[in-house]
């Protein structure tokens, strides 16, 4: 069985958690929870943002890779 990372929870943990990630990104706490969820990040600004934030490239956190 492949496990798959989680690279949206990565992200989020390295640019500081959901509470900083929602107050830099201006969404709601629930929408990070939900990336997480669903490991990726619709909004391609968003996804940007968050990949500036953390260093994850933009392609794995919109679920690309």
């Amino acid at each position: 069985m492949l496990i798959q990372s989680n690279c949206v929870g990565l992200a989020v943990k390295k640019a500081g958690g959901p509470t900083a990630v929602s107050n830099e990104i201006k969404v709601a706490n629930a929408t990070v929870h939900s990336w997480i969820q669903k490991r990726r990040v619709p909004n391609i600004v968003k996804a940007r943002l968050l990949s500036e934030l953390s260093g994850i490239s933009l392609e794995k956190l919109r679920g690309a890779a």
